[in-house]
């Protein structure tokens, strides 16, 4: 854990700025000296399992990326889950054999930077289109993706905002309207009632409270109108009346409506329960939008999370980041894979194949997004959800704060703990972890 006060880290920025621009034309040289035969060569850490559609789309833009770009080769470690890759990532920087870039939490941010393990793209642009494309983001994502300073460390890719999927079969069956989701948490436990009355799904209603469950309940934190986490990633506000009432009302669907699973529900097994037809909505990633609609034996719809207090949800997913133990023409060759990766026809290609939300504007406006968003209009739910979006819980000491948050909410989950003396509990931890940045 390293702190240093604004004064030193204003100074650092500058040096590394200075350096940037000073050793540019060596980064740029060694590129064009480079060919074919003897490449740059950049190792990229990837956050999914070796094999499956996700690496053939990955391995697919890389080798158009290639082609394009003979002079630079590209090795893709697939390295499992996020926490996965994280581990990979950091046993490599501490064996000296770091990669040139990953795709990462977006809320690895603040972490990544207090590790000294990478560095803003500022410093590596070098003309006012590439400055350009740091500028072409949607906003929502760029929440957590530069500090508080403006610099930008994290480039969106595979990013998200959770939704929710609902059984339009189950409804009819139950006497709903089909293309009717809930709009409002009332509204949802009512449908969700009716649904679990007339029909044989088992739940009506179901968020995973694993894996990633203070994503979960920063969406009801955000429609209930309340922010969990401060902008420099030094606080956290857990013990607020709004987020406790937030929790409560997740644990009433089970402990007192009897719509949601009790105890703790695993968040692999979510979409899977929906497609098995145990479940009639879900609350989930947009990434799962493509298993979903190709798994589906039933009707389905896709909406905006239903609101509270207003509507919302935390943005998610990963951002590719540059690493400092790479040599500046590894940094900048990187680059240029990463702008390849982000034009809009390539962001276009990943959000089809994936579910995930093109991460640009541009990207929506290319041919093959709007004939997809014509013949699939659930496809522009999260990136319509944007307007809603809050960044996700992003901070240092990220591991240990997301540790302290799922413990509280798990306690409280199986009854082991109130939502209150869980928060409360909550914040004291975070507050003795997070005291140290709180200069």
């Amino acid at each position: 854990m390293r702190t240093r006060p604004a004064s030193a880290v204003a100074a650092i920025s500058a040096l590394a700025l200075l350096i940037a621009a000073c050793g540019s034309d060596d980064g740029e040289s060694a590129l064009e000296e480079a060919t074919a035969d003897n490449p740059i060569e950049i190792t990229m850490y990837y956050p999914i399992a070796v094999g499956g559609p996700l690496q053939d789309v990955v391995d697919g833009l890389i080798d158009d990326f290639e082609s394009e770009n003979p002079e630079i080769s590209v090795q893709a470690v697939y390295s499992g889950n996020y926490d996965e890759t994280i581990v990979a990532v950091q046993t490599a920087v501490d064996g000296g054999d770091a990669p040139v870039t990953s795709v990462l939490l977006s809320s690895d941010m603040f972490q990544l930077i207090d590790d000294d393990m990478i560095v803003p793209f500022d410093d590596v642009v070098s003309t006012d289109e590439e400055r350009a494309w740091l500028d072409s983001f949607y906003d929502a994502f760029m929440a957590n993706s530069r500090d508080p300073e403006g610099r930008t460390w994290g480039i969106p890719f595979q990013r998200s905002t959770i939704v929710q999927y609902w059984n339009k079969d189950l409804f009819e069956e139950a006497g709903l309207d089909p293309d009717h989701a809930p709009q409002t948490w009332d509204e949802m436990i009512e449908i969700a009632e009716q649904v679990q009355a007339e029909t044989d799904a088992r739940w009506g209603v179901q968020m995973p409270s694993s894996g990633f469950p203070y994503w979960l309940f920063q969406a009801f934190t955000t429609q209930n109108d309340v922010e969990i986490v401060s902008a420099d990633g030094t606080e956290v506000y857990l013990d607020q009346p709004q987020v406790i009432e937030a929790l409560e009302f997740w644990l009433s669907l089970s402990q007192d409506h009897g719509v949601h699973p009790p105890g703790i529900v695993d968040w692999g097994t979510t979409p899977e329960d929906f497609l098995q037809e145990q479940v009639a909505m879900i609350w989930t990633t947009t990434g799962n939008l493509t298993n979903v609609r190709d798994n589906a034996s039933f009707d389905f719809g896709v909406d905006m999370l239903p609101e509270g207090v207003r509507r919302g949800s935390p943005t998610g997913g990963g951002n590719f980041f540059l690493f400092a133990d790479a040599s500046e023409a590894e940094q900048i060759a990187a680059m240029r894979l990463i702008r390849f990766l982000t034009q809009p026809e390539q962001a276009a290609e990943w959000g089809i194949a994936t579910g995930y939300v093109a991460p640009l504007p541009e990207a929506w406006e290319t041919e093959a997004m709007q004939e997809y968003v014509a013949d699939f209009p659930e496809a522009a739910v999260a990136r319509d959800q944007l307007e809603y979006a809050v960044r996700e819980l992003t901070t240092y000491a990220r591991g240990q704060i997301y540790e302290i948050v799922t413990d509280a909410l798990q306690g409280a989950i199986v009854g082991d703990t109130t939502a209150e003396e869980a928060m409360r509990h909550a914040q004291e931890q975070a507050d003795n972890v997070l005291g140290p940045y709180q200069n």
